[in-house]
This record gives C-alpha cells, sequence and structure tokens, in this order.
C-alpha cells in the first residue's frame, strides 16, 4: 500500500497516479501481470521529482517507456511503476534533442522530413529514444553510439542531474553501463546528424543489396528509411497491433561472440551438424568472432513458427530470432520457449544464447 502522503507528493509533482494496472498493455509483447502503482510522468521536472522522491522513500521503481525490449514476469510488479511520458523532440541543423520518452521512430521520422542524415538505418526499431543508449540500439550497420553526442542523467543515488558524453556510458554491443544497473536514469539525450540529406554510409550488406547500391555509399535519407522500414516489415520487426508477429520484443538473442580460442572447436562443432559446403555467417568482433544467432537457431531445427501453431509462444513465422505472443500466452510461456531455443544451440553447436531484453521478476 503506498503511503498517501507519498501518493500526494507524487500528484504534487505532477504524476497521473492509478492504481492496478496490467503491464501487458504497456509492453510490445502484451505480457506482464499487474502494477501496483503506476505514475505517469509527462514532463522531464515531473520525473525527476517522482523518482527523487520514491528513491528517497526506499520504494520499489520500475522505470519503463516504450515497454519494447522488456520482458515482465506474470506476477508483475509490486511497487510504483514510472511512466516515462516526456516527449519533446528539438530538431536542429547539426543536432537532435529528443526526451526520453519520444517515441524513437518518431525522431527518426523528424529527421528524415528535415532531410537530415544518419539515423534513417535505425527506422522502425520499437521503444523510446531514451532508451536507445542504454541499449546501444542498432539496426543495419548504425548504433546509436555511432551518433550519440551526449546524455542527460539523473543520479538516483545523489539525485544529481547532468548531462554527460558517450564515453562515459561503456557502449558495446547491445549493451552499456545503464543496462544492468538502476544508478542513472536517462532524462534527454542529443545526437549528431548530417545536414547534406544523405544517409550514413551503407554498411550492411541487405540493405545495400536491396538498395541496388555497394556498401560505403551513402543514398538519400528517405530512400533508405523507405527500405528500412520495407525490409524490417517482412521480418515482422515494425509494430502492428492485429499482427502478431510483431507482438515480440524484437530480436530476442544477441548474437553470440565467441572467444578467439573456442573459435576452432566451434566451428569445427557447426561444420560436423550442417556440412563443409555451408558458409558459416560470421564476422569479426572485439574479444572474438561474432555468429548470427538466427542462422544458428534455424541450424539447430527451430524453424519459424516453433513449435506449432496451437503454441501461445512461438517463434515469429517470419523470423526466428523474434519469440512472439500470438495473443494468449503467458510470460511463463515464453521463458519456456526462450530456455528451449537456448539450451537446443547450445547442445548442438556449444554456443549460449543470451537475451537481449531486459527481465523483470523472471529469469531465462
Amino acid at each position: 500500500m503506498l503511503d498517501p502522503h507519498i501518493r500526494a507528493r507524487l500528484v504534487d509533482a505532477g504524476a497521473a497516479v492509478t492504481e492496478s494496472v496490467p503491464l501487458s498493455t504497456l509492453t510490445t509483447l502484451r505480457l506482464g501481470g499487474p502494477a501496483h502503482y503506476l505514475a505517469d510522468c509527462a514532463s522531464t521536472d515531473t520525473l525527476i521529482e517522482v523518482m527523487r522522491c520514491l528513491d528517497a522513500e526506499n520504494i520499489p521503481v520500475l522505470v519503463l517507456a516504450g515497454g519494447s525490449n522488456l520482458v515482465i514476469g506474470d506476477d508483475g510488479f509490486d511497487g510504483v511503476v514510472v511512466k516515462v511520458s516526456n516527449t519533446r523532440v528539438d530538431v536542429g541543423s547539426e543536432v537532435v534533442r529528443a526526451e526520453a520518452g519520444a517515441e524513437w521512430d518518431d525522431v527518426v521520422a523528424r529527421t528524415v522530413a528535415a532531410g537530415l542524415g544518419g539515423l534513417e538505418c535505425m527506422s522502425g526499431i520499437p521503444g523510446s529514444a531514451g532508451a536507445t543508449p542504454v541499449q546501444n540500439v542498432g539496426a543495419y550497420g548504425v548504433e546509436v553510439g555511432s551518433v550519440l553526442r551526449r546524455v542527460r542523467l539523473l543520479d538516483r543515488g545523489s539525485g544529481v542531474d547532468e548531462w554527460v558524453g558517450p564515453e562515459a556510458l561503456g557502449l558495446g554491443y547491445r549493451t552499456s553501463v545503464l543496462k544492468h544497473s538502476d544508478d542513472a536514469l536517462v532524462l534527454e539525450i542529443e545526437l549528431d546528424v548530417r545536414a547534406d540529406g544523405a544517409s550514413a554510409a551503407l554498411g550492411y550488406r541487405e540493405l545495400a543489396t536491396s538498395l541496388g547500391a555497394e556498401e560505403g555509399e551513402r543514398l538519400p535519407t528517405a530512400r533508405v528509411r523507405d527500405k528500412v522500414l520495407a525490409l524490417r516489415r517482412s521480418k515482422g520487426m515494425v509494430l502492428d497491433p492485429v499482427d502478431h508477429d510483431t507482438w515480440s520484443a524484437g530480436s530476442f538473442f544477441t548474437n553470440p561472440v565467441v572467444p578467439d580460442d573456442r573459435v576452432p572447436g566451434v566451428l569445427a562443432a557447426i561444420t560436423e551438424r550442417v556440412g563443409v559446403d555451408v558458409r558459416i555467417p560470421r564476422y569479426d568482433a572485439v574479444g572474438g568472432t561474432k555468429l548470427s544467432a538466427g542462422w544458428l537457431i534455424e541450424r539447430a531445427g527451430f524453424v519459424k513458427g516453433f513449435p506449432g501453431d496451437e503454441a501461445a509462444a512461438r517463434l515469429s513465422t517470419k523470423h526466428t530470432l523474434a519469440l512472439t505472443n500470438r495473443g494468449s500466452a503467458t510470460t511463463a510461456d515464453l521463458v519456456a520457449l526462450a530456455r528451449e531455443v537456448r539450451d537446443g544451440v547450445e547442445d548442438m553447436f556449444g554456443v549460449r544464447l543470451h537475451p537481449e531484453p531486459v527481465t523483470v521478476n523472471c529469469v531465462i
């Protein structure tokens, strides 16, 4: 039970406070039990004051914005869910400033409409702007870390908010120092953009080929955005409320990086299973060789739509890297499927996949 005096302080700060909110309505997976209390914060000032109040009182807090990279347990969250709903976006000629609750694809769309380049390859990624540096999101050869100018953070220990550069975030492949820590909260971000209307250099073969271009070329941003959205839709990676293939958390597993000393053994195990004539997708990465999680999943026998039409949770029918809720799944159903896929790949190839989404009150 939230103390009435604390609730009054949240309301005075500008938050809209409600009780017993089903978190399934706030995540792209449409999964998650109830939140005992939800404090919706429509401005950055409100968000700061609400967080300072709750942290000072040692009240359990779950911060939620777009809910696109989140798996919440069926028991929900016994505390206060703080909804990040500050959505202001300012587009300049060289920099874009977005509050944490702004819809990420809206940020991208605004830059393209303004004739600015640099973000178009990340079109169609669901979720909020504030989540992008946490996850160091990326697609088609471009990561947020490559265009991030600075981030405004609220230090939850001291209550101080300040701007920091990307070097302070420990950005890596789909990770940062923010991802597995509650020490700081993203309030706003600033991103560098190109004023010449040209895209980022095409660094992803599939995208370049589909555009009839060469890797390294720069094309008009609107053309690249349209093609990225088309490719993502073909894989069920653009949110659509009537398409259960998009009821997902996006790519569920990160592409595994195999340490250099294990690469020969892993490649030998894969070759033994798939044959010497099959090309194994692999890429140089920091600390080893990156393999394709989706490719490994398929070669381990987990086909699109696995385990079948009767399953409430199954792999997308368009993309084996997405785990989907077909409309009646529970989080327990999804977790069981994730474990089955993870363990199957490890048993066959000796490579352990790790989930990309953040989990709350559930373990994968």
